[in-house]
């Protein structure tokens, strides 16, 4: 509520303007864009940057094109000679790790698949849970539970916190976990460090007949995805599995060792 004071005007209205700070999130983006075309200038003729190619090719003046150069090879995008950097190296092995498992991984998942009856899931982390990747199916079974490639799963599903439980980037749990009360955050923390334990992650859905089971994949000596079985819970269970899990867990160090080899 606004108040005059008796013989004075009233304060005047403040004139619009564009929020706080709207102009300088404008400019951070659009130097991201611009270093991203730097960066593309990249490729098989194109194997190191100099001011003078960027301003060329990008108008820009030289100065601009410098100082965009220096600020890539502090942040690791660029080399010492402004060839590709350490980041860009690190960022081209995970992109490779990755196109190996989806190609590895189809083989290995029909076997395991068909061997225990249930359906066999790789899924990588996304932004806030585990991304379904590649599905395959048993051929013979009487009663089919299967799931859709791109599904993002919930944060208690089993793939979900495997991939939490692994994760160096503090970050992502807290990402993943921004819905939740601080109650159940604390349920799921005290859950990933079973996880981290075990090796091992059931999923907690509350959905009567369901059940799944991950393991992580391990690659170059990180977590790369999980690997999880699903079906009914008269099939998948902590207490009777034994076997099943087992047949996972082999799967998942098999397509690890490939991948690593």
């Amino acid at each position: 509520m606004e108040v005059a004071v008796r013989g004075q005007a009233p304060p005047a209205q403040p004139a619009s303007r564009a929020p706080v700070g709207a102009d300088s999130e404008r400019a951070l983006i659009q130097a991201i864009d611009r270093a991203a075309n730097v960066l593309a200038l990249l490729d098989q003729d194109t194997r190191r940057l100099t001011a003078p190619l960027v301003a060329e090719r990008l108008g820009l003046n030289r100065t601009t094109a410098h100082r965009y150069l220096q600020s890539l090879q502090r942040a690791g995008f660029l080399s010492a000679t402004a060839g590709p950097g350490p980041l860009l190296d690190q960022l081209s092995a995970l992109v490779s790790v990755r196109q190996q498992l989806i190609t590895l991984a189809p083989a290995i998942m029909r076997q395991l698949a068909d061997a225990t009856g249930l359906t066999a899931v790789l899924s990588f982390l996304g932004r806030t849970g585990a991304v379904v990747t590649l599905v395959e199916e048993p051929q013979q079974t009487t009663i089919l539970l299967t799931v859709r490639v791109g599904t993002v799963l919930e944060v208690k599903a089993a793939q979900t916190r495997v991939l939490l439980a692994f994760q160096s980037d503090p970050g992502a749990v807290t990402r993943a976990h921004a819905t939740l009360t601080e109650a159940q955050a604390a349920v799921e923390r005290s859950a990933l460090h079973d996880v981290r334990r075990h090796r091992l992650a059931w999923a907690d859905l509350d959905r009567v007949g369901l059940a799944s089971v991950a393991v992580p994949v391990l690659a170059t000596y990180d977590v790369q995805a999980a690997m999880a079985l699903i079906g009914t819970s008269t099939m998948l269970n902590p207490s009777d599995s034994a076997e099943r899990v087992h047949a996972l867990q082999e799967a998942a160090s098999t397509l690890g060792s490939m991948v690593a080899g």
